[in-house]
């Protein structure tokens, strides 16, 4: 056996520690988005705004401005550890036992733009592809979830729990519609289908809120296809450590739902809600 570089071994992360940054920062970044709102969006419309992947994938100076900042008080704070933004992209790859930090500077930015309140700043952590720690903290209502890997999630230090339900067809179900037209109409008609099988569908447009729906019992179940990493990073922990079976995005569709899936359920409705969706043609997602 070849002999250890102490200087390649990284001692194992504070989960907690990472929370508690992950919560500072994105709260300083929430007030940002506040404050450049009416200063950028309310200058002008929607219409006004960039665009990325199509005309309804909108992209504002807030975002830029939002992740400039997070990226700031990481780097400064934590300047050993890499970023993945939604704006800017990957720094680096982490190297093992690094620590990256997932940033969605406003996730919801079309509700953002058009003045819903329903968006949200959202900060995970993790290290060798595990998740570690994440909050999400919403500009508007000043909520903030958060999560420590083994430590439970929290909505404003209050513990969270998924739902208890055991009947898929009593469920209400979150989820949410991609930017691109033609996925966003299969998507439609896959939840057409669906709907019968369940008790209530619920779409805000935010898919970091809709986990922490999840978590706190809110919504019963959650799904959505073809979400970034930045989507998911938080509030999969969240709702993880509240009790939900989740299901990240993987490499490989094993399960048969698809390899860009997101689900999140109560542990009483997850294999249904799984088996539902895949016996309604999920794979043509």
């Amino acid at each position: 056996m070849e002999p250890v570089n102490d200087q390649d071994v990284r001692p194992p992360e504070d989960a907690t520690a990472l929370e508690k940054l992950a919560v500072e920062v994105a709260r300083e970044a929430a007030e940002l988005a506040l404050a450049v709102r009416d200063r950028v969006v309310g200058a002008g419309s929607v219409a006004d705004l960039e665009t990325k992947s199509s005309a309804t994938d909108v992209v504002t100076a807030a975002d830029r401005e939002c992740e400039a900042l997070v990226r700031e008080r990481l780097g400064a704070l934590r300047p050993d550890d890499v970023v993945l933004g939604e704006e800017g992209g990957a720094d680096a790859e982490p190297s093992p036992g690094q620590v990256r930090w997932i940033v969605d500077p406003i996730d919801g930015t079309v509700n953002y733009a058009h003045g819903l309140p329903w968006f949200a700043v959202s900060i995970g952590a993790e290290a060798d592809g595990r998740p570690l720690a994440g909050a999400v903290v919403e500009p508007v209502s000043g909520r903030v979830w958060s999560a420590a890997a083994g430590h439970g999630a929290q909505l404003d230090g209050r513990a969270l729990r998924a739902s208890a339900l055991t009947r898929p067809a009593l469920a209400v179900v979150a989820t949410g519609l991609n930017y691109d037209p033609e996925r966003r109409r299969r998507q439609a008609a896959l939840l057409a289908r669906v709907a019968d099988g369940i008790g209530d569908v619920r779409r805000q447009g935010c898919a970091s809120l809709d986990l922490c729906s999840v978590a706190a019992g809110w919504v019963d179940g959650y799904y959505e296809h073809g979400l970034h990493h930045w989507d998911w990073a938080a509030g999969a922990l969240i709702a993880e450590e509240a009790g939900a079976v989740v299901r990240r995005p993987g490499p490989a569709d094993a399960d048969g739902l698809g390899a860009d899936a997101v689900l999140a359920a109560g542990p009483g409705i997850a294999d249904g809600l799984a088996d539902l969706l895949r016996a309604h043609g999920v794979h043509e997602i």
